[in-house]
């Protein structure tokens, strides 16, 4: 789903004189190659990409936070759960037997062919 890209290193390059004085000519090469790197003094400054690329990568940002806020708010409802838990009021009683129990356990595990 997500754009490939080259790397910046790898785009045509076009200083930044020769965008401002031949315009046209950048926009041609940026329908061909989909991307030109701006230099000034031999280092990449910015990139121009088509608007179609701008579009996608817009989309698939859109996306990727979308995906985010949904694990966040997965996350946030599990927090509150186990939160919750932790606010009852035998919570302070029951963590109390755990620790007094000092990993003696009252009752002997299970274990068979259901596990």
């Amino acid at each position: 789903m997500l754009t490939e890209l080259p790397n910046i290193q790898e785009l045509p390059r076009q200083n930044a004189s020769q965008v401002k004085n031949k315009w046209a000519d950048m926009v041609r090469l940026v329908r061909q190659s989909g991307s030109v790197a701006v230099t000034n003094h031999s280092a990449v400054e910015m990139v121009l990409v088509d608007a179609k690329t701008y579009q996608q990568l817009t989309e698939e940002i859109q996306a990727m936070k979308a995906r985010e806020q949904t694990a966040l708010d997965e996350l946030t409802h599990r927090f509150n759960a186990r939160l919750a838990v932790l606010q009852q009021p035998d919570a302070s009683r029951k963590l109390d037997a755990l620790l007094d129990a000092k990993g003696v356990l009252k009752k002997r595990p299970k274990a068979g062919a259901s596990y």
